[in-house]
């Protein structure tokens, strides 16, 4: 079935590369319930919906596709979901941000798996210049930095927009984030596999033992909340219909194209990665890729259903490959332990639930004291992730002014608008500008023209 002698692969290289590929990976499941609680999702039911949908998407990719690649929500879209769509959603009145969040992930999810029945994602995927693709995963990357430093108490934003480093002097969060930064960023550096896994759960352990964390009793339980998710976006269809019909259907355009993109670039670049890594193109060409991207759209239909934002193709399956896996059986392997893993929801509350944090806040002269909630057990992961993505950057060309320029205002936007909305919309108007001003007007595809346009008319229209 999964042709593993004439991969020149065995069973129990199949079996360790699934493994290793869900070591390297399976940090989602801490830091992804934190992330959608932050768009008001019950954490439990994010878990388990995180848990089963990886788990289906992955073994569907083994046994349709025959690929050693694993699914998970995305790094960057779950951002992209609870900090940009929940709230423009949510502020619309036409119902419950995440709900409706949920249901343009399934909307989305079904667009992608049309495309990728009838072969007409390479169109899409080719129509986005390389300079914004690498402007917008370096932008991503910086944001979910920003956000790993917010949630490391290494940066402490303040009502006048100013940015400061708190110190470490009684911050015993701040501490114990860059300890956990140091631990991952040494177990990278050896490469072993799964360092950022194992980061979370040495900085854990130094939690635990210093006493910033409390035990969670028994790890392991029967899972529960999946029901304050599941089916959420039913309720959300009906607002995000009529929100295509009022004032907002140019936001609800453009956000679709947005999550489509997105989808498109990481499953697309994980594809031709891991499938480069394990010999397994043909001259130049991804036999089957369709089906890849087929498991991958159904992943993420999964996932909207059962409430939680888009699955996607993981790079981390790389590791895998480089243990020797060659074949599905991998992918399978990795969604079985993705689905064993529904039964730690006790360890991924401990570690993702959070800490409570007072921090003095100056307004208007006075001093006032606010709680926050900090995440010093995941802002290392968000960190080094942030690292890996702006790798990207060097593929950008930087003799040519009309495409690092609107590269870097992509990238920089995110972090500083706090959207990756904002950041993809002034990348994409800076492109179509300075290809027309240039005179350079074939070298822009029309479908950067379009959705210029489209971002112009959105922001003329709503701030």
């Amino acid at each position: 079935m999964f042709e593993i002698a004439e991969r020149g692969s065995t069973v129990r290289r199949e079996l360790l590369g699934g493994a290793t590929t869900f070591m390297a990976m399976s940090y989602i499941l801490f830091v992804q319930p934190a992330v959608l609680s932050m768009a008001g999702m019950d954490s439990g039911g994010v878990f388990m919906a995180t848990c089963i949908s990886s788990a289906l998407a992955c073994i569907l990719m083994g046994v349709l596709a025959n690929y050693p690649i694993a699914l998970a929500p995305g790094m960057g879209e779950n951002f992209f979901f609870a900090l940009t769509l929940a709230p423009a959603m949510a502020a619309w009145g036409l119902g419950t941000g995440w709900e409706m969040a949920l249901a343009m992930t399934v909307v989305v999810g079904l667009v992608f798996l049309a495309l990728s029945l009838v072969g007409f994602r390479s169109k899409v995927m080719n129509a986005i210049p390389d300079a914004l693709k690498s402007g917008i995963a370096a932008g991503i990357g910086l944001f979910i930095a920003v956000i790993g430093f917010s949630y490391g108490n290494l940066a402490v934003a303040f009502p006048n927009g100013l940015v400061t480093f708190p110190g470490l002097t009684g911050n015993p969060i701040g501490v114990l984030t860059l300890i956990g930064l140091a631990v991952t960023m040494t177990l990278m550096a050896f490469r072993v596999r799964g360092a950022i896994l194992l980061g979370i759960l040495g900085t854990t352990v130094v939690g635990l033992v210093w006493g910033q964390v409390a035990w969670c009793g028994v790890p392991v339980s029967w899972p529960t909340g999946l029901a304050k998710t599941a089916g959420g976006y039913l309720h959300g269809m009906q607002g995000l219909f009529s929100a295509l019909l009022s004032e907002h259907a140019v936001e609800v355009i453009t956000f679709m194209f947005i999550l489509l993109f997105m989808d498109l670039f990481d499953t697309v670049g994980t594809l031709v990665g891991v499938a480069g890594r394990s010999g397994l193109m043909v001259r130049g060409e991804l036999p089957g890729a369709e089906k890849a991207l087929s498991a991958d759209a159904a992943g993420t239909v999964m996932g909207g259903c059962l409430g939680t934002s888009t699955v996607t193709s993981y790079i981390e399956s790389i590791t895998g490959v480089e243990s020797g896996a060659r074949t599905g059986l991998a992918a399978v392997t990795a969604g079985v332990l993705m689905g064993l893993a529904i039964f730690c929801q006790p360890l991924a509350g401990m570690v993702g639930g959070g800490i409570p944090v007072e921090q003095a806040v100056v307004v208007g002269g006075d001093v006032h004291t606010m709680t926050a909630v900090k995440y010093p057990l995941i802002a290392p992961a968000l960190i080094v992730v942030g690292a890996l993505m702006i790798r990207t950057i060097r593929q950008i060309d930087w003799d040519d002014a009309t495409e690092y320029i609107p590269a870097f205002l992509t990238m920089i936007a995110m972090p500083l608008a706090y959207s990756i909305a904002a950041g993809i919309a002034i990348g994409f108007v800076s492109y179509a500008f300075g290809k027309l001003v240039t005179g350079r007007t074939k070298q822009c595809p029309v479908l950067v023209y379009v959705f210029a346009a489209l971002f112009i008319l959105r922001y003329a229209i709503h701030n």
